[in-house]
């Protein structure tokens, strides 16, 4: 085997294993619910981001992964969610209260009207 041809096959095996570290740097992202991004891939494994962006094989592992993850809500979200319903919930009960708050009201002025035009027509009457 020539040194040229070694040489070759070490490159291959250096590659596989760069493909190998990114792949499992990917699973691992996707099962802790992590957005994949590659800035935290680079971190993670200290490779180029020319390696995720111009390697076929990795950049479609990314490109399926992040498919996945587009169902997948992120925590933080979630929480801002659950704080928002709780307060429509909240301002659902104070738009109740002060519905019926202005039906009373319409109802007291309802009636200091109809006392009031009682009291006009007695006085009419009474000149």
């Amino acid at each position: 085997m020539s040194k040229y041809d070694r040489m070759i096959e070490e490159n291959k095996k250096k590659s596989k294993e760069k493909i190998d570290l990114a792949k499992r740097a990917i699973y691992e992202l996707m099962e802790e619910k992590e957005r994949i991004t590659v800035p935290k891939l680079m971190r993670i494994t200290g490779l180029s981001r020319g390696f995720f962006y111009k390697n076929e094989v990795i950049r479609q592992e990314m490109d399926k992964a992040v498919e996945q993850q587009a169902g997948l809500i992120d925590p933080r979200r979630e929480i801002l969610n659950m704080a928002m319903e709780k307060q429509i919930a909240m301002l659902q009960q104070q738009i109740i209260g002060l519905k019926k708050e202005n039906a009373d009201l319409k109802k007291e002025n309802e009636k200091l009207r109809k006392a009031l035009n009682k009291k006009n027509l007695n006085i009419i009457k009474n000149l």
